[in-house]
């Protein structure tokens, strides 16, 4: 009998059985293998290979229906933080991301864009103010340069620019006039001119040329000025032309003017010029032979234009009155100051005084009655001023009187104003007005609009209808408020007179000095209003005469006390 081995097995049986567990080995290690690899191809080839399709169906898509989103190409992943609801963490850019991802994305763009700014092409003219080192800085002028016809061949053909006077000694001295001798004492060594009422065409354009900051540069202009003389060019045709030879010049001039390129900056809404005449001879109602003057300021370009004249509309916008021009012209501020000072100290005999004519065709007229008044007063001065030689026309007389007086009557003229109003006030005179169109809805750039300090009113009704004593009015002013009111006229007078135009004042502002500015604050507060999308809607063109009166920052009018006065359009003939 055999003995077994120790453990039961065979030696040959052992060994078998080993090489048998080898080759086993192997098989399930290439069966692994194999499986391994099928899965990383068919991950690879399949998984992989659909993901990319659907992505960039996805994209298309995206593309497709929102176009305005930005399409990101795949590179480089890029990392950016994005803060969400007090979170913060990473996002690749470039993957794809879910719809709630994309809608986020395209409301949290849409809330945080900054709206583009709109651009205007005078803001640079604006900016000149923040250069504080520039005094010249929001003050520029732009002066066109006008073909000569509009201006300086009028002075060469001077002759035919009155039918009843000879106005070539009148635009002498830079449109002054002939200086006035000073036989009588009544006025200053220097500064006085025999000047025309009508001249403030030539006088303004002639203190233009030296203002100083006229500008090359229209970018940088506050305001552009037109030097067309509109008044000579009117006063030409006024009796015995017809309308076209009437209309002429001024539709060549705005012809002429839509075409500069100056024009487009704001289509003519900072440009202004000068016509030296009342509004009325610039605003022909129809296109009748017999009506009067031209069509200027109803030319829809002229309505986008400032217009300064004499005497202004109360019921449109597009023109501005500016003083008449009185006799002295100073050429530097110590003419002024030694002219105050002389009215100052004068012995005013005489409590009020009236330098005019009846207008006995005009039964509205009030002057009538103020003659008589004045002939019946032994504290009245009257200075009659018939046709033909009269000491009305001697400047000399006309200034003795006012000089000589408390209060000056000022009733309306042909037309609401009279230059006498300025020349009674630079007599150190305090003037008395019957209507609001003679000087407070007038001349609201130069004279204060608390016409009590410097004026006294009376209702024509009141002479017309009450037939009330001047005299007796007039009398019970104290005399220490009589003395306040002197001093407020006394201290107008440098804004009040157009200085002599080959000079220049040093310290004071003349009255081109107060219209200049006026304009330039127009144009500069419209500018800005633009900028800011403000516009008056409530704007009412009818009642402009309201708008002048309004203190400063408003803008809304209402029923006013002097409405019964600019209730109907009044004739301008």
């Amino acid at each position: 009998m055999r003995r077994r081995p120790v453990g039961g097995v065979l030696p040959n049986s052992t060994e078998k059985n080993s090489s048998k567990n080898h080759n086993y080995r192997l098989f399930c290690l290439a069966s692994l293998s194999a499986f391994f690899w099928f899965l990383f191809l068919y991950f690879h080839f399949f998984i992989l290979s659909h993901n990319r399709n659907n992505n960039n169906y996805d994209l298309a898509q995206s593309t497709k229906l929102a176009p305005s989103l930005p399409v990101i190409h795949e590179s480089t992943p890029t990392h950016v933080t994005i803060s969400n609801d007090s979170q913060t963490h990473s996002r690749k850019i470039g993957f794809r991301k879910s719809n709630h991802d994309r809608d986020h994305k395209r409301d949290h763009d849409h809330d945080t864009r900054i709206p583009e700014k709109k651009s205007f092409p005078f803001e640079r003219a604006l900016r000149t103010s923040d250069n504080k080192s520039d005094p010249c800085g929001g003050r520029y002028i732009y002066v066109h340069d006008l073909p000569s016809q509009f201006n300086e061949d009028m002075l060469r053909e001077c002759k035919s620019l009155s039918r009843w006077t000879n106005m070539c000694k009148f635009t002498s001295n830079a449109g002054l006039g002939p200086p006035l001798e000073n036989v009588e004492g009544v006025f200053s060594d220097q500064g006085w001119y025999a000047t025309n009422q009508f001249a403030v065409d030539v006088i303004f354009s002639n203190r233009m040329k030296q203002y100083e900051c006229l500008t090359q540069d229209s970018s940088i202009a506050a305001a552009i000025f037109v030097p067309f003389y509109a008044g000579f060019d009117i006063a030409r045709y006024l009796w015995g032309y017809n309308i076209s030879m009437r209309d002429a010049a001024s539709l060549e001039l705005v012809n002429w003017l839509m075409k500069r390129p100056e024009w487009s900056i704001m289509n003519g809404k900072d440009h202004f010029l000068v016509g030296g005449r009342i509004t009325w001879d610039f605003r022909r109602l129809s296109e009748k032979e017999s009506d009067w003057g031209n069509k200027l300021l109803f030319l829809p370009a002229a309505k986008n234009m400032s217009m300064l004249v004499v005497e202004s509309s109360p019921w449109n916008a597009n023109d501005f009155g500016i003083p008449y021009p009185t006799y002295f012209h100073p050429a530097k501020d110590a003419d002024v100051f030694n002219w105050q000072d002389r009215m100052r100290q004068l012995d005013r005999k005489w409590l009020f005084s009236f330098a005019g004519a009846p207008r006995p065709d005009n039964p509205k007229s009030i002057r009538g009655q103020l003659i008589d008044q004045c002939r019946s007063s032994r504290v009245g001065k009257l200075l009659e001023c018939d046709f033909g030689e009269s000491k009305c026309h001697s400047p000399s007389s006309i200034m003795q009187m006012f000089q000589s007086s408390l209060f000056c009557l000022q009733p309306q003229g042909d037309s609401y104003t009279r230059r006498s109003a300025f020349d009674s006030m630079l007599a150190g005179c305090i003037p008395v007005f019957f209507h609001p169109g003679s000087a407070y809805t007038q001349y609201t750039w130069h004279l204060p609009k608390t016409y009590t300090k410097y004026s006294v009113f009376i209702p024509e009704d009141d002479i017309r209808k009450r037939n009330i004593s001047i005299e007796e009015r007039l009398s019970q002013i104290p005399p220490e408020q009589v003395k306040i009111m002197r001093e407020e006229v006394i201290n107008l007078i440098p804004r009040l007179v157009y200085a002599d135009p080959r000079s220049k004042l040093e310290t004071l502002k003349d009255a081109f000095d107060v219209s200049v500015q006026a304009i330039i604050d127009k144009v500069t507060n419209l500018r800005k209003d633009i900028i800011k999308g403000h516009t008056n809607k409530n704007f009412i063109e009818e009642n402009s005469w309201k708008y002048a009166l309004l203190d400063e920052g408003k803008h809304e009018v209402g029923p006013h006390e002097w409405d019964p006065f600019f209730s109907k359009p009044k004739d301008g003939t």
